[in-house]
């Protein structure tokens, strides 16, 4: 009787794919914590047994540092695109703010996940790194903003950037997609209100 139970789970623990795992497995880590997740857990949402996952994954830390790395190679590839590194600083601060709120909206289990890290093993700690990365060049762009005239001089580029992408991320406590908000919406209501304020007035 047990290995009628159980057989079909095993089935379909080999038939689940690699992205369909990871997708899972964030849902379950952004539910009850990644810290208060067991293997257990992930099985359980799953539908399949423990030794089931080790198929896809060799533990619980590669599917973090899978979903970390979803999230954080966005933002990666955006500031290294020719749009963030050409033309005013102001307008390139612009765009970036704006392609933040996409890749987060597309990516909002693995960024919402991101955002709540707390340093607690190397590979948050390395995701906390590469956030760190991403903030300096923000915090860069914005005084070259503020060099070129683009942004009030009496602001500071450190605190700017903590505003913004603070308001930025946000947006993963209460965003639904089901309320019909695009990205593009979100990203333009944003920076209606916040660059508003930091272009100098004429």
């Amino acid at each position: 009787m047990i290995e009628a139970a159980t057989e079909p789970r095993r089935r379909r623990g080999r038939g689940l794919d690699p992205e369909s795992v990871l997708s899972i497995a964030v849902g379950v880590f952004n539910e009850r914590g990644y810290d208060g997740t067991s293997m257990e857990d992930l099985a359980k949402a799953l539908g399949v047994t423990k030794s089931a996952i080790y198929y896809h994954v060799p533990g619980k830390e590669q599917l973090l540092a899978r979903a970390l790395d979803r999230a954080l190679d966005g933002l990666s590839a955006m500031v290294t695109d020719e749009r963030a590194a050409t033309g005013a600083a102001i307008d390139r601060l612009e765009w970036v703010v704006r392609q933040s709120v996409r890749i987060l909206v597309e990516r909002l289990p693995y960024v919402t996940l991101l955002l709540r890290v707390r340093g607690n093993s190397g590979t948050e700690q390395a995701a906390l790194e590469r956030r760190r990365e991403f903030d300096r060049f923000i915090t860069g762009l914005v005084g070259e903003a503020v060099a070129e005239g683009g942004i009030r001089a009496d602001v500071d580029p450190g605190l700017v950037t903590r505003l913004l992408f603070g308001t930025v991320n946000s947006i993963t406590e209460w965003y639904q997609q089901a309320r019909g908000d695009s990205a593009d919406d979100l990203a333009d209501a944003l920076l209606m209100m916040a660059f508003s304020g930091l272009r100098p007035t004429r």
